[in-house]
């Protein structure tokens, strides 16, 4: 019960200066960094629930990212259909293509199922570039509609869907179905003896993942006025991602949010260092995860507790 006041407050504390900061007087430049910060929020909570419940090691969280990326600027590239429509297209591809990898995947054992994930972003990255007169290849593929020209609107947008994404899916994870997926990762040999079909809860869980992470990066590619592998398909994409999420706090879907926020904002502030702020934040990043296993949402626990 402690456990999920602290949370609450929390989640509580992040939301209430995330609404409040472009009404504070900010530049566009800090809204933009909030926005992206939402972004990859909404990416690392949506893995959590793979890792974090099912136990399940996601290594491609990126796949999901880029084919709901490219199926909506393709759709608006292409179509010149309303944004909004090439957002929902985008949206189903990434189900869809995530249920085309998850039913097979899910029921490989070991690392396997990490392997596959891994070799599906790179199967992606070849087929952007083998498909270039199509897709922009490494160049990128611009859109010509955008989500707003005001970065106080595209940053509510942004901060819209993090609302949405978290309360959805911190609802699933303390929801029974989440307690299976915890029991599926923890011991599937046990959950699997007790009744529960283990493989169809844990699609359901890559489902949700794909959900969100195809519906963000659709909105991605509306907010940056392109679709780039760099940008949404390179492995190192899906390595800030699972870093957000591990660095914030597994099993908790809202931890990510910090995690998100301390990847993004901490390489914003380092930019003046040039190359060396890649390397530095990554040294911060592994020392928070070294002496903070449980991730700077539990440093927010163990602090509340002192």
């Amino acid at each position: 019960m402690k456990r999920q006041i602290t949370i609450s407050l929390a989640v509580l504390a992040v939301l209430a200066a995330l609404a409040v900061a472009p009404w504070l007087g900010i530049s566009d430049y800090i809204i933009g960094v909030l926005t992206m910060i939402c972004f990859y929020a909404v990416f690392a909570m949506s893995w959590d629930l793979l890792f974090g419940y099912a136990g399940e090691v996601n290594f491609g969280p990126s796949f999901l990212i880029g084919v709901g990326a490219y199926g909506a600027g393709l759709a608006d590239a292409n179509f010149g259909l309303p944004v909004i429509i090439c957002i929902a297209i985008g949206t189903i591809a990434a189900i869809i293509g995530g249920l085309l990898l998850a039913i097979p995947a899910l029921r490989l054992r070991g690392p396997y199922f990490g392997l596959v994930t891994l070799v599906a972003v790179l199967l992606l990255q070849d087929a952007i570039v083998i498909f270039a007169g199509s897709t922009g290849g490494e160049i990128g593929l611009s859109v010509p509609d955008i989500l707003s020209i005001s970065a106080t609107v595209n940053f509510y947008y942004a901060f819209g869907l993090l609302v949405v994404a978290g309360a959805v899916l911190f609802t699933v994870a303390n929801s029974p179905f989440g307690l299976i997926l915890q029991a599926a990762g923890q011991d599937p040999i046990e959950a699997q003896a007790l009744g529960f079909n283990i493989v169809k809860h844990k699609v359901v869980a890559f489902m949700l993942s794909a959900l969100f992470s195809g519906l963000a990066g659709a909105m991605l590619v509306f907010y940056l006025g392109t679709a780039s592998v760099s940008a949404m398909v390179d492995v190192a994409v899906g390595i800030q991602v699972i870093i957000a999420a591990v660095l914030g706090g597994r099993r908790t879907i809202i931890g990510p949010v910090l995690g998100a926020a301390f990847l993004i904002g901490a390489g914003e502030i380092l930019r003046p260092l040039g190359q060396l702020s890649s390397l530095v934040v990554a040294a911060l990043a592994l020392g928070v995860i070294l002496l903070f296993p449980d991730g700077l949402l539990g440093l927010v626990r163990g602090a509340r507790r002192a």
